[in-house]
């Protein structure tokens, strides 16, 4: 089970950490990563992060503002999201990985968090 936590209601320019904790198994040899979805939208890749943490990857929309990290144990993820822009807006899900190298391709993930909703208002 994945639980993600952390969403929430800023202003522009604001920033907000994203967690994802799993439980009941351990998912420390998986990539793991986050998703982001707006009404009318497919789902859309955000950020991805190897099984060591030692290669991350990110969508282009925001590479340089947002950050993500996975404690020492493996099994929480972070987001650190910077400098929000209204077009951040979404509800967030992380997802474990079927391997242990990140992806944007979304079937590559095998198990969902149920999602955090981030607003970001101008």
């Amino acid at each position: 089970q994945l639980q993600a936590s952390g969403g929430g209601s800023v202003q522009a320019g604001d920033s907000l950490r994203l967690s994802c904790a799993a439980s009941g198994r351990s998912f420390s040899s998986y990539a793991m990563g986050w998703f982001r979805r707006t009404p009318g939208k497919e789902r859309e890749f955000v950020a991805a992060i190897s099984w060591t943490g030692g290669r991350t990857y990110y969508a282009d929309s925001v590479n340089d503002r947002f950050t993500i990290s996975r404690d020492g144990a493996g099994n929480t993820v972070y987001l650190q999201m910077d400098s929000l822009k209204p077009e951040d807006t979404a509800v967030y899900y992380c997802a474990v990985a079927r391997g242990s190298t990140g992806t944007s391709r979304l079937e590559y993930y095998q198990y969902w968090g149920q999602g955090t909703l981030v607003t970001v208002s101008s």
